[in-house]
């Protein structure tokens, strides 16, 4: 659907180029367009939603001989990762699950653990080199975020996982749908559900 507002547009469209030729996430690229076209800060920003349209369009348009391999790529890298990490239940989330991935996005991964050092405990016991930073939970409280360096050897390069420590309890809601009635995240059976319907 079309956004109504013309300024929006404009930030939407600028911030879709972002997310797909950078990699950059939706509210920083969001508020890099604001600054790039000189906009106040209180103009209207896109919704989320407004943003992934956009930036379907985008890969549509511009994108559609590169990215499907890439997306493809990217789930199965994380299909191994999710099944490393099978004991703290992860759930992919992200680009990467909606499908608007492209080579330049992270692998989102949030973990559902009972202890919150149980998932750094296992990296290091894996010899897995690893950095501390912020992330927002499911009630938009900040929780710790592990990112880690991943080979891969289709890109030739490593490619950005973020493994976002949640309490154990908060699966429970982990997998109602958004307000178009589509999931936010996924388990390893939903992944594989969708990797099946690649085509070989």
């Amino acid at each position: 659907m079309p956004i109504e507002n013309p300024v929006t547009a404009e930030i939407a469209a600028a911030a879709a180029r972002m997310v797909a030729e950078e990699g950059l996430e939706y509210g920083p690229a969001k508020r890099r367009a604001l600054r790039q076209l000189g906009l106040p800060k209180q103009a209207a920003l896109p919704s989320n939603d407004e943003l992934e349209d956009e930036v379907r369009d985008y890969l549509a348009l511009f994108c559609a001989d590169t990215q499907p391999g890439e997306l493809l790529v990217l789930r199965r890298l994380a299909a191994q990762w999710m099944a490393r990490l099978a004991e703290f239940r992860p759930h992919l989330c992200g680009a990467v699950w909606r499908g608007t991935a492209t080579r330049l996005s992270d692998i989102h991964l949030q973990l559902f653990c009972d202890d919150s050092k149980s998932a750094e405990i296992a990296l290091i016991n894996m010899s897995i080199d690893y950095e501390v930073g912020e992330a927002q939970g499911l009630r938009g409280e900040a929780v710790d975020m592990l990112v880690l360096a991943a080979p891969c050897r289709e890109f030739g390069e490593t490619v950005s996982i973020a493994l976002s420590i949640l309490d154990y309890d908060a699966q429970r809601g982990a997998l109602k749908p958004d307000g178009r009635g589509r999931s936010e995240r996924g388990d390893l059976a939903a992944l594989r559900k969708l990797l099946d319907q690649e085509p070989t």
